[in-house]
C-alpha cells in the first residue's frame, strides 16, 4: 500500500485551515511572524502580567511572536520598533531573526552552559515574568514524550525559582494526557496562584495549554 496519497491530502488539509486561519491572517496583519502571539496576549490582557520596566525572558522564543507582543508591550506607543521600556531576552535551540530591542541567546536550556550565559545577560537582574513556549520534539512514544516534556517545565520551574522576583510570573505551554496532573501538582508546590488557561487561539483540537503561576512560594534567590 502507497501511503503518500493520504499523506498529501493531510497535508493539503492542513494548509488549506491554515491558510484560512483567523489567527493566522491577523498575524499577518498586524506583523507577527506566527499565531502564538495571541495565546500569551489573551494570557496577559485575562490577567496582567506584562508591564513597562520589567525584564522578561522568554524561552522556546523562535521564530519571535512572543518577543514580538512582550516588546509591543513595552513600547510607550505599542509599536514594533524605537523606544523600549524594559529588557527582554530570549533564548531557543533554533536561529531567531532579529527583533529591535530583544536580546536573543541560541542554545539548548538543558544545558548549564546555556544557563550560565543566560544568567550572564541578566545581569545580575531578577526576572519579573518568564514565558516558555518550549516543547520538545515528540517521538509518538507517550512515555518517552512525557518525560521530554515534564523535563522542560522541571527546568523552567526552577529556572524561574533561581532567577524571577518572588511576586513574578511564569507562563508555560503544557499538553493535556499522561503526566498532566503531576505537572500541575508541581505547580501548585511552587507558587501560590495557578491557573490553567486555553486560549482561543490555541486550536481546539490541539492538546496544548497553559498554566501560570504567579507569585512563588519559595524562591530559591538570594
Amino acid at each position: 500500500m502507497n501511503p503518500k496519497p493520504k499523506t498529501k491530502k493531510l497535508n493539503k488539509a492542513w494548509l488549506h485551515d491554515h491558510l484560512n486561519d483567523p489567527y493566522v491572517k491577523l498575524a499577518n496583519r498586524e506583523g507577527y511572524r506566527a499565531r502564538a502571539a495571541y495565546k500569551l496576549k489573551e494570557i496577559d490582557e485575562t490577567l496582567g502580567l506584562i508591564k513597562p520596566g520589567q525584564l522578561v525572558v522568554d524561552l522556546g522564543s523562535t521564530p519571535g511572536a512572543w518577543s514580538q507582543y512582550v516588546r509591543r508591550r513595552m513600547s510607550p506607543a505599542g509599536a514594533a520598533s524605537g523606544e523600549l521600556a524594559g529588557t527582554i531576552i530570549a533564548l531557543d535551540i533554533l536561529p531567531m531573526e532579529p527583533i529591535e530591542g530583544v536580546t536573543f541567546l541560541q542554545g539548548d536550556f538543558r544545558e548549564d552552559e546555556v544557563l550560565a550565559r543566560l544568567a550572564i545577560a541578566m545581569d545580575g537582574r531578577l526576572a519579573d515574568v518568564v514565558v516558555s513556549d518550549m516543547a520538545p520534539n515528540l517521538s509518538g512514544i507517550a512515555s518517552a514524550d512525557t518525560a521530554r516534556i515534564a523535563h522542560l517545565i522541571e527546568l523552567a520551574i526552577e529556572f524561574a525559582r533561581q532567577h524571577m522576583k518572588p511576586e513574578g510570573a511564569l507562563v508555560a505551554k503544557l499538553f493535556h494526557g499522561s503526566g498532566y496532573a503531576e505537572l500541575t501538582r508541581l505547580f501548585k508546590d511552587n507558587f501560590r496562584t495557578v491557573k490553567p488557561m486555553k486560549p482561543k487561539a490555541s486550536r481546539d483540537k490541539s492538546s496544548e495549554t497553559f498554566m501560570v503561576g504567579i507569585g512563588l512560594k519559595r524562591p530559591d534567590t538570594n
